[in-house]
């Protein structure tokens, strides 16, 4: 039988539990190890981003 999609290679491969729990696993230190990152960083590391959607430095492009 040819799987038809990764769902049945998921749900019938030997070892499947294993390969969902270790990418379970990996997602979440990911994930964390982002939101420790970013709640690590000084607030002053994120003022220049915080105020650039009020900064009207640049005039907008407009074609006549």
């Amino acid at each position: 039988m040819i799987p038809q999609s990764l769902k049945d290679i998921m749900a019938n491969g030997d070892g499947a539990t294993w390969l969902q729990i270790i990418s379970l696993l990996l997602l979440m230190v990911f994930f964390l190890g982002l939101v420790f990152y970013v709640f690590s960083r000084p607030k002053k590391h994120y003022r220049e981003e915080e105020n650039a959607p009020l900064d009207d430095d640049q005039p907008f492009n407009t074609k006549n």
